[in-house]
């Protein structure tokens, strides 16, 4: 079956959904650290890693197997590229439900807001099949992703702030939000308003308003997560860094 195929994309984002919450419930039943307060957020993170790790990683693959991507992120795709945004995609459509039944779409608005927007826009590449390249671009993204699922996990399973382990993962967190979160989201805007007499305007408007969403995210996020870990000696509330 071809990129062409109209069912492919489809396919594998409601396959991937149903697998991340496969994945999700059997974690839930393994032994946890007796720190966990929140089994469910536990969960949760584990499962965001893997989702991390596996696209974050995919997308530099994708680029270094189709070089040609680099240099026209709208029209080329391949079939590695394809199913990858699409498995994204499932995630995120797995984490939005998963948060609605468990009832923590309130706490959690944040997250709900940043995956409907990424939904949207990764969907567009699904069905089209275009701006498969952006969506990659967006990926890379989740290499900042994988270090902030890591220092939840070492912050729920009871590491202290002062263990070399998690004062190595809080540096190294830091640099990856700032290189593949803020300067990421700089150079995609700047392309989308280089490149917009390219871009239809449907497309432009919901890539626009999905840069400007995640950019304003990620900038307050990135201040929380300073203050968190560097600025401030006992955290007095509670975020998407904390449990």
């Amino acid at each position: 079956m071809s990129v062409e195929s109209g069912i492919v994309g489809p396919s594998v984002a409601v396959t991937s959904m149903v697998v991340f919450g496969m994945i999700s419930r059997t974690f839930l039943r393994l032994p946890m650290p007796r720190s966990v307060r929140n089994p469910w957020k536990w969960t949760n993170t584990f499962v965001s890693l893997v989702h991390s790790s596996l696209t974050g990683l995919g997308a530099l693959l994708c680029f270094y197997l189709a070089p040609d991507m680099t240099k026209d992120l709208i029209t080329p795709v391949t079939m590695p590229s394809h199913l990858l945004v699409s498995l994204s995609t499932g995630y995120f459509m797995y984490d939005v439900l998963d948060l609605f039944v468990s009832k923590k779409a309130m706490s959690h608005w944040e997250l709900v807001l940043h995956h409907i927007t990424v939904i949207s826009c990764f969907g567009c590449a699904v069905v089209t099949k275009l701006y498969t390249g952006f969506a990659l671009v967006a990926l890379t993204i989740e290499l900042s992703s994988a270090f902030l699922h890591i220092r939840q996990l070492l912050h729920m399973g009871g590491v202290s702030k002062r263990n070399v382990i998690y004062r190595t993962n809080s540096m190294i967190n830091i640099g990856m939000y700032i290189l593949f979160r803020i300067c990421t989201l700089a150079w995609m805007t700047r392309w989308i308003v280089i490149n917009r007499d390219a871009v239809p305007i449907i497309p432009f408007t919901l890539g626009s308003v999905g840069l400007a969403i995640m950019t304003i995210i990620n900038v307050f996020l990135f201040f929380r997560l300073l203050r968190s870990d560097f600025l401030q000696k006992k955290p007095k509330h509670k975020d998407w860094f904390s449990e």
